[in-house]
């Protein structure tokens, strides 16, 4: 791509090797290292970092002062909130070199992540997924889960739009906004229509 297809400010950072998508928007102060692929349409917010061999999808939005490290895969349509933080190594230490051993987090396709909210690596995060602001995710989030506090506990279902889901005793429900119906089964949510 050539540089007109997305846009960099002049104080951001692009290292070697990256592959940034047509129409994505990199602000003030960030910078994307080596080996990154950035999708279409993304916009990363000032003062991100992201570490090397990142791949977000596209359109996923990363607000202000995120750091996406390496063992992070963001598919398409994600939302990271302001300051939210992932973690990429278990049992971290200064005089220790566990380069080697990062764990890596999967966040699937439209789920959102809260400011504040801290994902502890090797947990990955199901499609459509809540996380609330300030939880502390320590294991794998279900598709279209609800997820709140510290450690973080599934409170409910939320759609593709975000709304919290009322399941009806045949475990049906229907998304206020968008009319999207959706089945709880076994514990999972599917949308139907």
């Amino acid at each position: 791509m050539s540089e007109q297809d997305y846009f960099v400010h002049e104080t951001a950072v692009v290292d070697d090797g990256c592959i940034i998508g047509k129409g994505t928007k990199i602000w003030h102060f960030s910078h994307i290292m080596p080996n990154c692929e950035l999708g279409e349409r993304c916009n990363i917010g000032q003062n991100v970092v992201v570490s090397p061999d990142v791949k977000l999808g596209s359109n996923v939005k990363v607000q202000n002062n995120v750091s996406i490290y390496t063992g992070v895969t963001c598919e398409d349509d994600v939302f990271l909130g302001p300051s939210m933080v992932f973690t990429n190594v278990i049992n971290p230490r200064s005089a220790i070199n566990r380069r080697g051993e990062y764990a890596s987090t999967i966040v699937k396709k439209g789920a959102s992540i809260g400011a504040n909210a801290t994902i502890v690596c090797g947990n990955d995060i199901g499609e459509y997924a809540f996380i609330g602001a300030g939880a502390v995710v320590t294991k794998d989030v279900p598709a279209f889960a609800l997820l709140v506090g510290n450690p973080a506990k599934q409170i409910g279902w939320v759609g593709e739009y975000g709304h919290r889901l009322q399941f009806n005793e045949e475990g049906m429900a229907v998304c206020p906004e968008s009319k999207q119906e959706y089945q709880l089964v076994d514990n999972k949510v599917t949308r139907t229509k």
